[in-house]
């Protein structure tokens, strides 16, 4: 007797695009490939997202959003033909001027739907995490869950981190002073020039330029940027501190070679364990985001209890406003799993609530801009170089991160802050009263 022969499988990507179309209201603003072959979509105009495996959908089913859709990129299961940022901002602008609709799953859609997962095997075993996600256990900011995050974060070589950022190695946002915020970086004035700016700004704004030797905190030092300026440039005393062991080594020997030992000391340690007071200036640039909220009050309490009655206490720091305080589903997963943003007033609040005079707030978004700008070009000059270092998936990892982190400040969703602060112990400010001009242009 003749066995029934199965039908034909229908082909991924239309099946897809269809689906989509249905739930959107819309057609999909990306055209998409399917492994068995099949494509559907927009032929011009719009990225081309090439499905290369099954698991790519299962991914994308199990992670909903962001979360699957970075998974299924990073590990090359997905890939796409236009540079990542120029497809996001396609994405992001197709969809702002769609008119809000609510999606709606008809029992057709659903079953359609079903078809195709079953089809790909997507009700299977799921697949294993990326090796780039971070897994961390235990109490949240406890000190060996934050030393977890920070060394997921900085456990690849230096060498990595030195093709992308200044020679400074300053990971955080410059201040450009000598170009046009809209302007890329250029031989004239260099992400070297911007961070030089930036470090000089909050010398300047601590006050380590009325007088030599002052004693300056640097919590959450990183590779010493901040640190060994004030040192080399200002005279002053500088602890910094880091929970990094690379880190520290790398800072210890650039000091070295600097002849900069006798005034630069850093230590490995947990800020909340700093406690040789006074310093005549503490300063923390962008390290406030990884205390979360449970933790801030204590941050707080570090740069209180460790500044002098006279000390200008300096805080930059990333604000954001809306949801995913942590920065969004892919950040959290791959970045940075415990960190929190807030807009900048709740941040002025909880300075204030623990002990801090808050003097003035200087907003730098648009800086960031220009910052994340000059670091994605570098990355990009450098990729081949990169990939040799630490792998595809890692540099997967960090095309997302650069690109997602410009256009989240470049449209106002993040923003970044240097806020100064006195203790608020009623005596005389500090603080002039009139901004000085080397405020605005630290060249001036």
């Amino acid at each position: 007797m003749r066995r029934p022969t199965s039908a034909p499988a229908r082909p991924v990507a239309p099946a897809l695009v269809a689906l989509l179309e249905d739930a959107l209201g819309a057609p999909p603003p990306v055209r998409i490939v399917a492994w068995d072959g099949s494509s559907a979509g927009p032929d011009i105009g719009a990225p081309t997202v090439t499905l290369h495996s099954p698991r790519a959908l299962q991914r994308l089913v199990r992670h909903p959003g962001e979360l699957g859709a970075a998974q299924a990129y990073v590990t090359g299961e997905l890939s796409i033909d236009w540079p990542v940022e120029r497809a996001l901002r396609h994405v992001w602008e197709q969809a702002r001027r769609r008119p809000t609709r609510r999606i709606r799953l008809s029992p057709s859609m659903i079953r359609d739907a079903v078809g195709i997962l079953r089809a790909a095997d997507a009700f299977g075993r799921p697949p294993a995490p990326p090796a780039t996600q971070i897994a961390v256990t235990g109490r949240l900011h406890s000190r060996r869950r934050d030393a977890a995050v920070i060394h997921h974060h900085y456990d690849i070589p230096t060498d990595f981190y030195e093709l992308i950022l200044d020679d400074a190695m300053a990971y955080s946002c410059g201040y450009v002073t000598g170009a046009s915020l809209d302007a890329h970086e250029t031989p004239a004035y260099t992400l070297e020039d911007a961070q030089g700016d930036k470090l000089d700004l909050v010398c300047r704004k601590l006050g380590l330029d009325q007088r030599p030797g002052m004693r300056l905190l640097d919590v959450g030092c990183g590779w010493g940027a901040l640190s060994l300026h004030a040192a080399e440039h200002y005279d002053a005393r500088v602890t910094g501190v880091t929970i990094a062991r690379e880190q520290q080594q790398f800072v210890e020997k650039r000091a070295a070679d600097r002849g900069l030992t006798d005034r630069v000391t850093i230590r490995l340690q947990d800020y909340r364990d700093v406690a040789d007071r006074p310093y005549d200036a503490v300063a923390s640039l962008e390290m406030g985001e990884h205390a979360g909220d449970r933790g801030y009050p204590a941050f707080v309490e570090t740069l209180r209890r460790n500044a002098a009655p006279h000390a200008r206490i300096l805080v930059q720091q990333m604000t954001r406003r809306g949801k995913h305080p942590g920065g969004g589903p892919f950040i959290e997963a791959f970045i940075a799993p415990d960190m929190t943003m807030r807009p900048v007033g709740e941040t002025v609040e909880l300075l204030e609530r623990g002990g801090l005079e808050v003097r003035d707030v200087h907003a730098l978004r648009e800086h960031y801009v220009w910052t994340v700008r000059a670091w994605q070009g570098r990355f990009v000059a450098a990729r081949e170089e990169l990939v040799r270092l630490v792998g595809e998936e890692v540099v997967r990892v960090w095309e997302l991160y650069l690109a997602g982190g410009l256009l989240a400040f470049e449209e106002g969703r993040m923003g970044v802050d240097q806020i100064l602060a006195v203790p608020a112990t009623g005596a005389p400010a500090t603080v002039p009263a009139v901004r000085p001009a080397t405020w605005s242009d630290p060249r001036g």
